[in-house]
């Protein structure tokens, strides 16, 4: 696929323990020539963790990406006019965003966004990083497994014995779920076995 034509934008909510998982994955899609436009909730802006301060990873993606970050609600609402993004990304993808998506809640950066990439039509690709995914967020992703435009990247139990409701996407294969559904199609296998990373 010819990357440099494409506009991806990648926006993060926070599941700070796959922030290290998710940056390499955004470096793929710059070293393969596409535009990468980030995008962060609230959260993101104001809270650092035992995983990185917030300013790090800020950091990281302004220096990764050589663009601006969308912040705030003013500014990812142009994104719907202008159609600026080819591709859209949420990754990681918490629960409480995956419950807000499914229920056209729009507080945040990253969920107004995706709103306007939905107004546009165009593909929106959800990487699930949630500890309820089989437990009251079951029903959320319910939703959005049958709401048009909207991928996932391949996802199963990463601590099945500890936390048996939890769901964890594969981050390293977010550029090839982009790729299909780019082309209408969802990457297969969906659900795996991801326990054992």
């Amino acid at each position: 696929m010819n990357w440099k034509e494409i506009t991806v934008g990648f926006a993060l909510t926070g599941s700070h323990c796959t922030f290290e998982e998710v940056m390499p994955q955004i470096q793929r899609f710059v070293d393969a020539g596409a535009k990468v436009i980030p995008i962060v909730s609230n959260t993101i802006m104001t809270t650092d963790t035992r995983f990185g301060t917030s300013e790090n990873w800020l950091k990281q993606l302004k220096d990764i990406t050589g663009n601006d970050i969308i912040s705030s609600i003013v500014e990812a609402e142009p994104l719907g006019p202008s159609k600026l993004l080819d591709v859209m990304v949420i990754a990681p993808c918490t629960g409480n965003t995956t419950s807000k998506l499914a229920n056209a809640m729009t507080e945040s950066p990253v969920l107004m966004a995706a709103k306007a990439q939905m107004r546009n039509g165009r593909p929106l690709v959800l990487a699930i990083s949630t500890n309820d995914g089989l437990g009251l967020n079951a029903m959320n992703v319910g939703k959005l497994l049958i709401t048009k435009n909207i991928y996932f990247v391949p996802y199963g139990q990463d601590a099945p014995t500890a936390k048996p409701n939890s769901l964890v996407a594969r981050m390293d294969l977010i550029m090839e779920t982009c790729e299909a559904a780019l082309s209408g199609k969802q990457l297969q296998p969906m659900i795996i076995e991801r326990f054992n990373y």
